[in-house]
């Protein structure tokens, strides 16, 4: 194998898709797929900083990203430019499929914030949730996002979220 192919074998692009439609699509470098779990890592994708009041976003932060292929979420640990823990941000999303090179997660809308130092756990967006029908037009998947949500975050008030990685 050269080195180019080596390189575009480590190389993921993650497709958020929300809704039926692409949300953000961006390149990750694959850390580790052990058949059920995928990591990778990434620079922020987004636009400029994006401050949630309780976080902000910019340039030069780093993403290492879990998603499951058997679990309704993924989870995000987000450090700045220098290495320090800001926390892990995660999403309520269908398990995660592999096509080719595109690492596929439906958004759930659901979301949990966890602090780097673990005291701030916050439960995001259950309004956008409840908004988006989900509950009405597949009862299955909403219970199992709402139970994701609930394992996380119990997971996160025990201390015990970065066991996840393990």
């Amino acid at each position: 194998m050269s080195a180019n192919s080596a390189d575009r074998a480590r190389r993921l692009d993650v497709v958020l898709v929300k809704a039926g439609r692409t949300k953000i699509r961006y390149a990750a470098e694959l850390l580790a797929d052990d058949g059920t779990r995928v990591a990778v890592r990434a620079p922020w994708a987004g636009e400029g900083v994006r401050d949630f009041g309780f976080v902000r976003f910019e340039p030069g932060d780093v993403f290492t990203e879990y998603y499951w292929r058997d679990r309704w979420y993924a989870v995000k640990e987000v450090r700045d430019a220098a290495g320090a823990l800001k926390g892990w941000y995660c999403d309520i999303t269908r398990p995660a499929t592999l096509s080719g090179t595109d690492l596929v997660v439906e958004d759930l809308d659901l979301d949990l914030w966890v602090s780097g130092d673990g005291t701030d756990v916050l439960r995001l967006d259950e309004d956008e949730f409840a908004a988006s029908g989900l509950a009405e037009r597949d009862p299955e998947a909403a219970a199992a996002a709402v139970a994701a949500l609930d394992e996380l975050e119990a997971q996160a008030r025990g201390g015990r979220l970065a066991g996840l990685f393990g």
